[in-house]
């Protein structure tokens, strides 16, 4: 025992002493940091536990009741809701049409964007009163815009009394199953181009200019040097966009409520209208919240595929 104690091994206690009096200190100074850290972050916390977890884990639990006609829980029904979602064809048909209307908005309003940058990243004369106008849907509201392009496909004045000029038939935009979801998708790219321009304008601007000027020593034309250096050096704004305008997408109620109601039969009622539907005017509180927990769970799923997929071709530089 006495050569155990002595042994070079050993911890004296005096040094065994003073480690836990550091160890301690360490603690201390990390549980102040915390506190601090949470008390600074606490009024962000409020607002999204009274806004954001509390409502989500409230709709998961009214998603398993059937409830009465002003939303008292009634019975315990399980995943019966989420069972009958599949077997809705109202419900498969939203699926369809907000997967539609994805695919009809996100590639383009990037490309008219990408397009819009370029021409803004142009050194001319009057650039600035250029960059001005196609920015200035930031500042227009979803209802302002709904009702502006509700007067542009009016069956008799806009679009229509334009074409009428030069003898072509009126076009209906609103009113026909086959070009009502176009017309709705043509107002949300109208009203995303602005932010997504101003976001790819700003990234082509950080492009260094070295890199074009060893392309143009190298020979590189216009073309050569957009593919080979811009578009690569955008790739993390793309990826960006890309998350960010689909989440919008498969949320778009406002052009929805205003142009369409939903209609005509069924054609532009994405999941977000049909949720609305079955809450306020069917009175499907539960069938409505099972909807909005599955729209969540394929928003999460699919912005993690995104992460991991294509996130892996995205060049940071």
């Amino acid at each position: 025992m006495i050569e155990h104690m002595n042994s070079p091994n050993s911890t004296p206690p005096k040094l065994f002493k003073a480690n836990l009096l550091n160890f301690s200190g360490q603690q201390k100074r990390a549980i102040k940091n915390f506190l601090e850290a949470m008390l600074y972050l606490s009024p962000a916390l409020i607002l999204f536990m009274a806004f954001v977890f509390i409502p989500l884990l409230r709709s998961v639990e009214i998603s398993l009741y059937i409830t009465d006609p002003i939303g008292r829980l009634v019975k315990f029904i399980g995943l019966t809701n989420y069972q009958r979602l599949f077997e809705t064809p109202n419900f498969v048909n939203s699926l369809k049409r907000t997967l539609l209307f994805i695919l009809y908005t996100v590639p383009t309003t990037i490309l008219i964007s990408l397009g819009l940058a370029v021409l803004g990243d142009l050194r001319l004369k009057g650039i600035a009163f250029f960059r001005m106008v196609f920015s200035i849907t930031i500042a227009i509201s979803g209802a302002t815009a709904s009702l502006m392009f509700l007067y542009i496909y009016h069956p008799t004045v806009g679009i229509n009394y334009l074409l009428s000029l030069v003898g072509i038939a009126n076009i209906p935009w609103l009113v026909s199953p086959d070009t009502a979801l176009l017309s709705v998708s043509l107002t949300t790219v109208w009203l995303q181009i602005g932010l997504n321009t101003v976001i790819l304008l700003a990234a082509m601007q950080t492009i260094p200019e070295e890199l074009y000027e060893s392309a143009m020593i190298d020979g590189a034309n216009g073309w050569n040097r957009f593919v080979h250096i811009t578009l690569p050096m955008l790739t993390s704004t793309f990826f960006f966009l890309m998350v960010v305008d689909i989440l919008a997408a498969f949320q778009t109620f406002t052009p929805i409520h205003i142009m369409t109601s939903g209609g005509p039969l069924q054609s532009t009622n994405l999941l977000v209208y049909s949720i609305y539907r079955e809450f306020y005017f069917n009175g499907k509180f539960g069938f409505a919240a099972a909807q909005s927990i599955l729209l969540f769970i394929i928003m999460l799923v699919l912005t993690i595929l995104q992460f991991v997929f294509v996130e892996r071709k995205v060049y940071y530089e």
